[in-house]
């Protein structure tokens, strides 16, 4: 496969049962042949789209002391900012070139999760930054949470099975600044080659070139979406819990022409996890005596742990 399939959650979301099936299967033959797809039909618009773009390009442009007091320390990067070339791929020692925030999952004070996700980190220079953050965050869950349902009924699973581990999941949505290259970078790219650790991403900002995915050949390819469209792609969580039916897709952000260095480019993934206590283990209807079980039985927070320390976000 040469390119990434594009798929309508309009489809899915219809009272047509054919049009129903026809999301469910090509978003099922997508992810397991390659693990990406550009999605139409999502619940962002256009002006949400855009003033979040604005209030990342305002919080990013903020002097560097300003950004630094929104580091929090002892969480891992969970929330708030993370500075530059803080972050590195699996098995990578060179920091990417990127900066980035994170926003995390708004639960009440009586939650059972209250007391396991850290706050959202406020930024007072910009009244409207997390406001126009925690609405994003909440329409990107909203398309997931679809997306998971289509998953499901590809998978023979009840429609409905990933609901209660994604309500409340610790989804994290991280608007990322790759600011201008300065000078040749040592080895060092704007995203190494990596696959995601959640159950699926949900990607704003893939509409010029920069993201690559490698296909089974292992051939990069460009992934670029239209203007309304979203990539979606398969994460190591969910590729885990299918026994690999469903691909977790390596992918990187590379370095812009000599010419364009002097840009910054910014995009916006929604990690989509679940809740910390869902079992991984390998479906039983995605085991056979040609997939024989891959891995072993793991939690999801304890999976997000042992990546944390790999990406260098936590230090044992």
């Amino acid at each position: 496969m040469q390119n990434i399939p594009s798929v309508d959650l309009r489809d899915f979301l219809s009272d047509d049962p054919k049009r129903k099936q026809k999301f469910v299967n090509e978003i099922g033959s997508a992810f397991e042949n390659i693990g990406f797809v550009a999605l139409k039909g999502h619940f962002l618009d256009d002006q949400l789209v855009n003033e979040l773009y604005g209030e990342i390009r305002n919080f990013f442009a903020l002097p560097i002391e300003t950004k630094h007091k929104y580091e929090i320390p002892g969480i891992g990067g969970q929330r708030g900012y993370v500075s530059f070339g803080k972050e590195h791929a699996k098995g990578r020692k060179e920091g990417d070139l990127k900066e980035f925030w994170h926003f995390g999952q708004y639960v009440d004070k009586d939650s059972r999760w209250a007391s396991e996700y850290p706050d959202n980190v406020e930024v007072t220079e910009l009244p409207r930054f997390n406001v126009v953050g925690k609405e994003a965050y909440q329409k990107l869950e909203k398309t997931g949470v679809y997306v998971l349902r289509a998953l499901a009924l590809h998978l023979g699973l009840d429609e409905f099975y990933f609901d209660n581990y994604a309500k409340e999941g610790n989804s994290i949505l991280r608007p990322i600044h790759y600011p201008p290259i300065t000078s040749e970078p040592e080895n060092a790219i704007r995203a190494a080659a990596h696959g995601d650790i959640n159950l699926i991403t949900l990607l704003m900002g893939a509409q010029g070139k920069g993201l690559q995915v490698q296909n089974h050949n292992g051939d990069w390819i460009d992934a670029i979406a239209e203007d309304d469209e979203l990539v979606i792609n398969v994460g190591d969580m969910l590729s885990r819990h299918t026994n690999n039916k469903l691909k977790s897709t390596i992918h990187q952000v590379v370095n812009p022409p000599r010419e364009l260095w002097g840009t910054s480019r910014y995009s916006i993934p929604f990690f989509m996890h679940p809740v910390s206590d869902m079992r991984l283990d390998c479906l039983e209807n995605c085991i056979d005596a040609e997939n024989p079980k891959k891995y072993e039985d793991i939690t999801a927070g304890e999976f997000l742990y042992e990546r944390l320390v790999e990406l260098g976000l936590i230090k044992k």
